[in-house]
C-alpha cells in the first residue's frame, strides 16, 4: 500500500494509469468535470439528435467505432479511457467508471442500467481507505458479447467473445468465450453454505425456482435446450 502525502500532482495520475495506489488530486478532478460537462450536453439530447450524440461521443471517448450507439442517460468518470468497437449498443442508464480503462469490442450489446466498474479501494487497511487511497483495474469485453440488464462487471474482469451474461449478474472473475453466465456470488455462497450445513431447505427450494438446482448449475430461463456450454460465473 502506498502511504504518505501527495506531493506530485502528475505522479498521482500516472499511478492511476498504471493501476497503482493513488489519491485524487485537482488535475484528476478537473478531467472529471470536463467529462461531466460533456455528459450534461449528451444527456440533454432528444430523440432526433443522433448526430449530436455521436459528435459528443467522438470527443468524449478515446475511440468509438462506426455504427455504435449509446443511449442517454449515460454516465462515466473520464470518458477518455473508454474504447468501443463497431456496431455496438449501450442501452439507457449505463454507468462506466473508466478510471482503469474499459475496452469493448465489436457487435456488443449492453443492457439498461449495466455497470462497468474499474475502481478499487483498500479492503483490509481501513485507515488507508479513510485517507482516500484507491487503484484501478481495467475491464475488457470481447466481440459479440451480450450483457443483460443490470449486469455489474467488477474491476479487472475480462469477458470472452460471444458470451452472454444474464440480467442482474455480478461478474467478479474472468468469463471465457462462448458461454452463458448468470448469478450473484453472495446468493450462491449462501446457498452453498445452506447445503453444507443441511439447513434452510426453504432457501434452497427458492433458489431452484429461480433457475438453480442444488448442484448450482444454471438452466437457461428461456430455452432449456440451448446448446451453448454452460458456465456458472463467480461460484
Amino acid at each position: 500500500m502506498v502511504v504518505g502525502s501527495v506531493t506530485n500532482v502528475g505522479e498521482q495520475k500516472d499511478r492511476m494509469l498504471r493501476g497503482e495506489w493513488y489519491r485524487d488530486v485537482p488535475e484528476l478532478a478537473e478531467e472529471r468535470r470536463r467529462c461531466w460537462r460533456m455528459l450534461e450536453r449528451f444527456n440533454r439530447t432528444g430523440a432526433d439528435d443522433g448526430v449530436e450524440r455521436r459528435r459528443i461521443l467522438d470527443q468524449l471517448f478515446a475511440k468509438v467505432g462506426p455504427g455504435t450507439s449509446v443511449l442517454p442517460p449515460f454516465q462515466c468518470s473520464y470518458g477518455a479511457r473508454i474504447n468501443i468497437g463497431s456496431h455496438s449498443f449501450v442501452n439507457k442508464d449505463a454507468l462506466f467508471l473508466d478510471d482503469g480503462g474499459i475496452t469493448i469490442g465489436d457487435d456488443v450489446r449492453i443492457g439498461p442500467r449495466a455497470q462497468l466498474l474499474t475502481a478499487l479501494h483498500p479492503m483490509e487497511d481501513h485507515e488507508q481507505r479513510r485517507a482516500g487511497w484507491e487503484r484501478t483495474a481495467p475491464i475488457t469485453i470481447g466481440d459479440n458479447v451480450w450483457l443483460g440488464g443490470g449486469v455489474i462487471v467488477c474491476p479487472g474482469v475480462t469477458i470472452g467473445e460471444n458470451t452472454v451474461i444474464g440480467a442482474g449478474t455480478v461478474v467478479l472473475r474472468d468469463i471465457p468465450d462462448h458461454v452463458f453466465a448468470a448469478g450473484n456470488p453472495a446468493l450462491q455462497d449462501f446457498i452453498a453454505e445452506c447445503r453444507r450445513m443441511g439447513t434452510a431447505q426453504a432457501a434452497i427450494d427458492t433458489a431452484e425456482k429461480l433457475g438453480f438446482d442444488t448442484g448450482l448449475k444454471v438452466r437457461h430461463p428461456l430455452d432449456p435446450s440451448w446448446t451453448l456450454p454452460v458456465y456458472v460465473a463467480n461460484f
